[in-house]
């Protein structure tokens, strides 16, 4: 039998080889927008109505899917290199937030887009 979770050492593994996070979001339009602000940058791929991608690194992205009944109940959370920097960036996008603190472990800066969804960043 396949196992969906494994490594190279294991016969008949399936290997995953990337991760894309959809955020439910209850306008396309407005979203986009304040996605793009988060980013600081325009999507990468809008592959079907409703759908907007950003790729984060090589074989991981998130997603903004307009399904305003699953609005403002989506979680994602990314490690980032440096939450200090990040938190700069923020403020020049108008993004509100209150700055790194400690939260797992390690330091998180949890923010929230304009449906209420959770966008929480982790890191040093």
């Amino acid at each position: 039998m396949q196992s969906l979770i494994g490594d190279n050492d294991h016969e008949g593994a399936i290997m995953f080889n990337g991760i894309t996070a959809t955020i439910s979001v209850g306008g396309e339009k407005t979203a986009t927008d304040w996605y793009t602000r988060l980013l600081d940058r325009a999507p990468d791929a809008r592959p079907m109505a409703g759908l907007v991608e950003w790729r984060l690194a090589e074989t991981c992205g998130i997603q903004i899917w307009e399904d305003p009944e699953r609005a403002g109940g989506s979680t994602v959370v990314i490690d980032v290199d440096d939450l200090d920097s990040l938190a700069g960036c923020l403020d020049a996008a108008g993004i509100e937030h209150d700055g790194p603190a400690p939260g797992g472990g390690r330091r998180i800066l949890p923010i929230a887009d304009p449906d209420g969804n959770q966008v929480v960043f982790f890191g040093e």
